[in-house]
């Protein structure tokens, strides 16, 4: 079957899109309006960029029913501040309920019953029982479209990790088995990752400058 997205809706494009890019990790993403209100909402087109400096992407779409832009963009932009709390298997019925998508006063901490604790720089609340957070300065936004189906790259510079004991190991590493990841699939459908297999790569052919 040969496709040209031109030829589809862009919730036909997005089915194909996240049925074929998976599993992808979630960034549960918290921010703080400038009235104080915490905002939770979970992005499932997240990947890292770089570390020097350690940079970290993800995508906010645009809304289909309003145009409007989501509050999680709204906040950053006012505060340029965010945190990526990450999501583990006992946290995914808790991320599930910050996805809907609700008025800018609702507290999704206090609906999902979660608790809050203050970043360690950021002014910004983050999920306590999340094992690992990454506290964010917002580093650019650049925007690929505003009309339905478009979105906005959120581009963020790491300031401060925060690892739970239970997953860190000396040496800086996280544990996997005991991070208990999910991963986005497509629809209702998450993956877990709990079968692993090693490939050693291949050494480089290029000579040292």
């Amino acid at each position: 079957m040969d496709i040209n997205p031109a030829d589809l809706r862009h919730h036909e494009v997005h089915k194909l899109m996240s049925g074929s890019i998976v599993p992808r990790p979630i960034a549960w993403v918290s921010t703080r309006s400038t009235d104080g209100i915490p905002n939770l909402a979970p992005f499932s087109f997240f990947t890292a960029v770089c570390s020097a400096p350690p940079t970290v992407l993800f995508c906010v779409s645009t809304r289909d029913i309003s145009l409007s832009q989501k509050d999680t963009l709204t906040n950053i932009l006012e505060t340029g501040e965010y945190i990526i709390n990450f999501v583990s298997e006992p946290l995914a019925e808790a991320m599930n309920i910050t996805a809907v998508e609700a008025p800018p006063d609702v507290n999704e901490f206090e609906r999902a019953e979660l608790v809050a604790e203050m970043g360690t720089v950021v002014n910004v609340p983050r999920v306590a029982a999340s094992p690992i957070h990454f506290e964010c300065k917002l580093n650019q936004i650049v925007t690929i479209s505003d009309q339905p189906g478009g979105g906005n790259i959120v581009i963020g510079t790491i300031v401060h990790m925060h690892f739970d004991d239970s997953v860190y190991r000396e040496g800086n590493y996280v544990d996997v088995s005991a991070f208990q990841p999910i991963g986005r699939l497509s629809g209702t459908r998450y993956s877990r990752v709990n079968d692993f297999f090693e490939l050693q790569r291949p050494p480089s052919e290029l000579k040292k400058s």
